[in-house]
This record gives C-alpha cells, structure tokens and sequence, in this order.
C-alpha cells in the first residue's frame, strides 16, 4: 500500500495483532449482562492421585496431593460445588484429552468479569467422586495491574473455602468449577499477573488481557472522524493523464490525518451497519511520499465470503499517488469496505499486487494477512485519534 522511494509498496508487516501464549479476546463498553473473557490456558498436567473403590457402594476416593500448607489447620466439606458442563466449549482443544482413566489432571482456569467483579475460575476434574485435602487459595489470592501496580485483593471464593483446605464431592469425571473473586478491573488493564493459586501453579503468572463478550448484544461503533486529505495538484508536473509509469501524472495531495507514532502497518477496525472502516497507519519518510490503494484489495471471512472495498476517504483507488507531508510524519488512511457481520471475530485482509511501475526501483507488491482478530482491531481504534504535528525550531 504505501511507500517510501526504495520500498516496496504493500508492506503491511507491522500489523499490531501478534499471537499471544494465552488466549485471550471485545472492550466491553456499554456491554451488560455477558461475561467478559479477559484470559484462559488449559493449564498445567499434574498427576492424577491414587483411586480407592469402596466395594459395597461402588463410590471413588481419592487424597489430594500436599500443596505445603499442612500447618494450616482450618478444614471444611461445602455441601455444594458448580459443575462446568461446557468445559470443551472452552477449551475445545481438551476433547480427547479428558478419558476417564486418563493418568493426568488439567489445572486449567479461566479470568472473566461477571456482575462487576473479576473470577477466577480454576477448573478441576474430578479423578474420584470424593476429592479430600484441596486447597484453593489464601491471603495471598492477588491481581496485579502491570502498569499501575494497584493490587486487586481476593474478595471471597464459591464454594467458601477460603484459607482453608477442603473435601470436594461429585461425580468422577465431572469439571468442578472453583471460583475465587476479585474486585472488577478497569477498561485500561492490559496485563495482570496472579498470585496465590498453587495447584494451579498462578504464582506469580504474568498473562495479557483482552476482551471477549460472552452472553451480550455486541455493539456497533460510530463512524471515525478522520482529516480528509485534500489534492494540491490535479498531476505533479505533467498535464497528462494518469500513467503508473510516468511519476509526473500523479495526483499529489496534503492534509492526510495525523496520528501519534506507532509501528508502520498498524490498523484499526470500526464497524457499523453500513459499512467496516480499517484504518493503516504509516510513517512518512519523505516529504513526498507515494502510496496506493489497489482495486482488489478486499476483506475476506473464513467461510470465503469477499467484503469489498469501496473507496479510501480523499485519495484515488487504484492509482499511486503522492502525499506531501513532512518527514517524521505518521500518516493514517481509511479505508471502507462492505460491512461485516457482527458475529465474525476473525478476518483475512488482502491486497493484491499489481503491475511493476519505473519509479526508483519500486514494485507494487501484495500482502496477505490472515486470522486479523477483529476485536483487538477495535482496540485500535485509540491508537487513531488526530494528533497534530508538533514542530520545534
């Protein structure tokens, strides 16, 4: 899409949306009643404890491992435990793994908001039908906001069981779902680190967060507001029609939107019933630069349903073109395309290459970017407010 004079022009590299080692994923602004899902892992594999059959009654005991608390001396049996009957819907990937004779435990666990305050869930299946001498957690049960550094104390757990260890009763083989509750976490958390778990080895875990809504209407944005670049000149030097191969027929326009640094290639997402806006932001090296936009570029689903693009707000669609500016500049483009359905959470961008133009070597190279995850897109979308330059002499 854009480049420099010694650049290709497609180069979309820089995209923001990296993989991360937990899965994690919609800002929750005006969201009500869903449960938001900040971070998941399947956790840690321990070994499952020895099984005891009591002939009469059939029924299955087993000893937790010791998890160094023995001077502990506070003991409780909760009459009632919450069974997570879509433990593959959420880890999916566990399907095959979770046989009843097989010789290892999960530990996994879940970080949601639910009802203005932040769980934990941590996940264990039962290896027997009674489970004696668990522990969950203590005083020492934290969230740590990486960036402020505020804690975020353990407020109570589900069953209470809390500083105490504890027997646990159901059906071999069932996921029981023990919650421990924190108090809510901002809109600006990005990472947090746990303490305080140690069968599920949260002890000092760092995890990234992100949002995804569950059991919600999701929302539609608001059109962004982005500067509208404005022609200069009709062609740079020659009065003649558009040529790719002679640069003096380009278009040259000023004004492009503004945006605070960011890595080259970076984009935003904004969707409304009408139509997608991806934003690409773009460092300007020259104090004319050349960009373009190729016909074909398209946003493309899973099931390879195409969402085309219709235009980019101020500058011509398949033409290259110059954007005067000045050097240290980062420049943002919008581009607008068929609108998406709202249930999508991941997207394809391409950009197809186009025919090689005699201008300092350059070339019009494509890009193809799959799996862009379309929430953190939205994001973004932060990361595009005009900023105007600033220029000291």
């Amino acid at each position: 899409m854009k480049r420099m004079f010694f650049l290709s022009l497609m180069a979309l590299a820089g995209l923001t949306s990296q993989a991360q080692t937990f899965e994690i994923s919609v800002n929750y602004q005006n969201q009500a009643n869903g449960v938001i899902e900040y971070a998941k892992n399947i956790g840690n594999f321990v070994a499952c404890p020895d099984v005891k059959t009591d002939n009469a009654t059939k029924k299955t005991t087993a000893v937790w491992h010791t998890t160094n608390m023995e001077w502990i001396k506070d003991y409780c049996r909760p009459s009632k435990f919450d069974i997570e009957d879509d433990y593959l819907k959420i880890f999916p990937e566990m399907a095959d793994i979770l046989l009843d004779e097989h010789p290892y435990i999960p530990m996994s666990w879940r970080l949601t908001g639910e009802n203005g305050e932040t769980v934990l869930h941590c996940y264990l299946r039962m290896p027997a039908d009674e489970l004696t001498n668990m522990w969950l957690t203590g005083e020492e049960a934290c969230l740590l906001d990486r960036e402020t550094g505020v804690q975020y104390r353990a407020r109570r757990t589900e069953p209470e069981t809390f500083r105490k260890h504890f027997d646990v009763k159901a059906k071999k083989g069932d996921v029981v779902d023990l919650k421990i509750i924190f108090p809510p976490l901002p809109e600006t958390t990005t990472e947090v680190t746990i303490y305080g778990i140690p069968n599920w080895e949260l002890m000092g875990v760092t995890v990234p967060i992100r949002y995804r809504v569950y059991g919600a209407v999701t929302y539609y944005d608001t059109i962004p507001q982005f500067h509208k670049p404005r022609l200069v000149k009709e062609h740079m030097s020659e009065n003649k029609p558009y040529d790719r191969q002679n640069w003096n027929t380009w278009k040259v326009l000023t004004d492009a939107h503004l945006i605070k640094p960011l890595k080259d290639g970076t984009m935003a997402m904004w969707r409304t019933p009408e139509a997608t806006y991806v934003a690409v932001g773009y460092e300007q090296n020259w104090t004319t630069e050349y960009f373009s936009f190729g016909q074909g570029t398209m946003l493309v689903d899973e099931t390879g349903r195409q969402y085309k693009l219709r235009e980019i707000l101020g500058v011509p669609k398949d033409e290259l073109f110059f954007m005067e500016g000045n050097s240290g500049d980062y420049v943002a483009f919008l581009l607008v395309f068929d609108p998406l359905p709202l249930e999508l959470t991941e997207i394809t961008y391409i950009a197809p290459g186009g025919e090689p133009f005699s201008a300092w070597g350059a070339n019009w190279s494509g890009s193809v970017l799959p799996h862009l995850n379309i929430q953190q897109l939205r994001d973004n979308q932060r990361l595009f407010e005009y900023h105007p330059r600033m220029v000291v002499k």
